[in-house]
């Protein structure tokens, strides 16, 4: 039996730009045109329900990048994140229905807002951290739902309906139509975060995650970028915000809780810190638990037994929470079997496929010198 040796050779990178390129390989742009020919087909292959479905996972994928920006870049923490989502949907709808503002501005204006208070809520991160930087942010989020839960001017616990929106000449009336605004938007916004993740700006904000004396020493204003990460990570939660009362068409104080905020830092350890693929991977598995784990009581066996196990021995009055106590258990077991989240386990599984494919083809040159 003949030993063979394979010889790996790593070519330098000769410029700056080959590092932050979007696309290397041809391979990358079949891909990008197949995920793109899958987006636009979806709406037209799938019933409406569903489809209303995949609008509210992509809001989730917006608010899950803007915290991979937050948490996974810069190391900071926030349990208020519920609150920009307010202010983004709050501040487009008031400048739809009191200033006629287009829908495409009032969407921009949105973000500008919410970012301006993610600015503010930076101040006190450049002292603050670990827990007391989740207090802090944590009693943002709590302030704002209260400020507009009780105010005239935002439509107090009975919220506001969303006027009607269009692009130029086309109305967003159903759920088609606004589908392909929604999700094209999310992926400009997943385009950009990548980008910004190998920029100056990216890689201050790792930087300061790993160390923030060490990068103040290397010359990085650790204020300036400390205050920048809440500020992009709260346009982009706000730009979802405005989208999820497109998507709506109805906001209340009552959608943007405590839970929420805990449930977008869930989704982001879930699917991987500092990771665009697994921030993408965990906002979708959280956002279709959130919307579809509550009507758990129609699956044809679970449901009818969780029931009558509750009508027996406790009480039907909480059984609405099982989806809760569902979502808990499967983040708990994923951090466990992996501390990456559901991005190691892509890893993972990208890795079985290479080994099993070099194996094959390794059996495959074996054999024919052994014929």
């Amino acid at each position: 039996m003949n030993d063979r040796h394979i010889d790996v050779v790593i070519e330098p990178t000769r410029d700056h730009y080959e590092d932050i390129q979007l696309f290397t390989a041809r391979g990358s742009w079949i891909k990008l045109a197949l995920l793109l020919v899958v987006l636009v087909s979806l709406p037209l292959l799938l019933p409406g329900y569903r489809v209303f479905t995949l609008n509210y996972m992509a809001v989730f994928v917006i608010v899950g990048l803007g915290m991979n920006v937050l948490v996974g870049y810069t190391g900071q923490v926030s349990l208020g994140h519920a609150g920009f989502l307010a202010i983004g949907a709050y501040t487009m709808v008031l400048l739809m229905t009191r200033l006629a503002v287009p829908f495409p501005i009032a969407l921009v204006m949105a973000g500008c807002v919410s970012a301006f208070f993610g600015f503010l809520l930076g101040l006190p991160a450049l002292r603050l951290a670990g827990p007391y930087l989740a207090i802090a942010t944590l009693g943002f989020g709590l302030a704002v739902t209260q400020i507009i839960g009780h105010s005239a001017l935002f439509g107090g616990h009975m919220g506001l309906v969303v006027p009607d929106a269009m692009v130029g000449p086309f109305p967003l009336s159903g759920d088609v139509s606004k589908y392909y605004v929604i999700v094209g938007i999310t992926f400009v916004l997943a385009l950009g975060v990548r980008n910004l993740s190998v920029t100056r700006v990216g890689r201050a904000f790792r930087a300061i995650r790993d160390s923030e004396i060490a990068a103040a020493t290397m010359g990085v204003d650790v204020a300036y970028y400390k205050t920048l990460s809440f500020a992009v990570s709260a346009a982009l939660t706000g730009v979802a915000g405005g989208l999820l009362a497109l998507m709506t068409g109805f906001i209340s104080p009552g959608v943007f809780t405590f839970t929420l905020s805990l449930m977008f830092l869930a989704m982001v350890v879930f699917g991987g810190l500092s990771s665009i693929t697994g921030a993408v991977l965990g906002s979708i598995v959280m956002g279709y638990l959130n919307l579809e784990m509550d009507a758990f009581q129609e699956l044809p066996v679970l449901g009818p037994a969780l029931e009558g196990f509750s009508a027996r021995f406790m009480s039907t009055v909480g059984l609405p929470n099982f989806g809760w106590v569902v979502t808990g258990m499967l983040i708990v077991f994923t951090i466990l079997l992996e501390p990456r989240g559901l991005y190691g386990l892509w890893i993972r599984a990208l890795d079985t496929m290479k080994y099993s494919k070099s194996a094959d083809a390794e059996l495959s040159r074996s054999g024919s010198g052994a014929d």
